[in-house]
């Protein structure tokens, strides 16, 4: 007791006293005070006295399923802002081969009286994955907001990138330039926004007259999927792909590079996210912006409307992509 109490005061700069007037529900501390060491108590990994458990953590969990892409880190800066800026304290849960599972954060948040959480990707986005902790956050209470994907059934709000105006924008540019084999990479087979990306691709492919055969291609999201994709649309003759992310993308290019091929020239390439530094690649590429900064603080305004007490709609939030041209795209080659 003596140890946590020490730990909680230097966290907060507080004398001992003080938080033991805290824990022990003592008059004569300011509520600024108290709630920093209660949030301190809570970051520190230790339980609350029993009789201060009933009420809510100040902190939100940011809930990601990985930080090599760099979408998920930019959106993890705009989120994590307008936490702080609420007054809370957000908690990063990071998903990685060996370490903590997506449940197992949301378990932990639950064991810390977590205020909210927020979630980009990860296993909402997957229809196959388990859903069993989001029904748990639901059956708590806790409010969730859910950016990319969503879990129906539970009417937890979601925030997203309108995925078919993305691969309209991304379509529409590579036909204009005279493309007529143009493929498509993307994410698992239940991968909820590449669904929604094929569906569109391929009502936009039969409306041009376009031949699918052999013309989408799943992979992992990864420079090394990417490649390996392209690799295989590059043997069927594509001379056009678009790809669900940008490291897919920049796989593409390294796959056509293998081949002998140059991009734009030979193969044009267009990405989806325009994460950061994608306009200093060799060449510059061209891809579909989504608007992550208006994402994340849509997701923030949501959360902290749930946690005052407003109920969550259910319904879809859908933000408008922006097509960004740069050098990866040009005419389709001459046969």
């Amino acid at each position: 007791m003596t140890r946590r109490m020490a730990e909680v005061a230097r966290k907060v700069g507080v004398s001992e006293a003080t938080v033991s007037r805290v824990l022990n529900g003592k008059p004569g501390v300011s509520e600024a005070t108290r709630t920093a060491v209660l949030t301190a108590l809570d970051v520190l990994g230790y339980e609350r006295p029993t009789q201060l458990r009933g009420e809510r953590a100040r902190l939100v969990g940011l809930v990601l399923p990985e930080l090599q892409n760099p979408i998920f880190p930019a959106f993890a800066e705009v989120v994590s802002g307008g936490i702080v800026q609420r007054g809370m304290t957000p908690v990063l849960c990071i998903g990685s081969a060996g370490g903590m599972s997506e449940p197992a954060y949301v378990q932990m948040l639950l064991q810390q009286q977590a205020s909210g959480v927020i979630f980009f990707g990860g296993a909402q986005a997957e229809d196959d994955a388990p859903h069993d902790h989001f029904v748990a956050l639901h059956e708590r209470g806790v409010p969730a907001v859910l950016v990319n994907a969503a879990v129906e059934a539970l009417g937890f709000p979601t925030v997203s990138t309108d995925d078919r105006a993305a691969v309209q924008l991304a379509f529409t540019h590579l036909r204009s330039l005279g493309h007529e084999r143009i493929g498509l990479v993307l994410g698992p087979l239940d991968h909820v926004p590449s669904r929604r990306k094929e569906e569109t691709f391929r009502a936009l492919c039969a409306e041009e007259g376009l031949s699918l055969d052999g013309a989408v291609e799943r992979t992992m999201f990864t420079l090394e999927g990417g490649q390996l994709a392209a690799s295989i649309l590059l043997e069927r003759g594509f001379t056009a792909a678009l790809f669900a992310s940008d490291p897919l993308a920049l796989g593409g290019i390294k796959a056509a590079r293998r081949a002998g091929l140059s991009v734009p020239r030979d193969f044009s390439v267009v990405g989806f996210d325009d994460s950061a530094l994608m306009g200093c690649t060799e060449p510059p590429l061209s891809t579909v912006r989504q608007p992550i900064e208006a994402i994340g603080k849509a997701a923030v305004a949501l959360l902290v409307d749930q946690i005052s007490g407003a109920a969550g709609t259910g319904r879809e939030l859908l933000f408008e992509p922006e097509l960004v041209v740069r050098a990866t795209t040009g005419a389709a080659p001459r046969r």
